[in-house]
């Protein structure tokens, strides 16, 4: 497995698809990571949530800052 891996979200601002790199190298603690990164379309701060699931896939999901 690649230490990162791209996910295409959605932004919950302007609704434009972007890519988002996701760091890999914590699926193997399980532990879920939180992190704010701006829009590369509208520039506003999404709020991301990864979640590593037991058989090791990613679940990305994209909200408002304040979500």
């Amino acid at each position: 497995m690649n230490p990162e891996e791209e996910h295409i979200v959605t932004c919950p601002y302007c609704g434009e698809t972007i890519n988002i790199m996701v760091d890999c190298t914590y699926i193997n603690q399980k532990s879920n990571q939180n992190f704010i990164e701006d829009c590369q379309v509208c520039c506003r701060p999404i709020n991301f949530h990864i979640n590593y699931a037991a058989d090791n896939s990613i679940q990305l999901s994209a909200a408002h800052e304040n979500e």
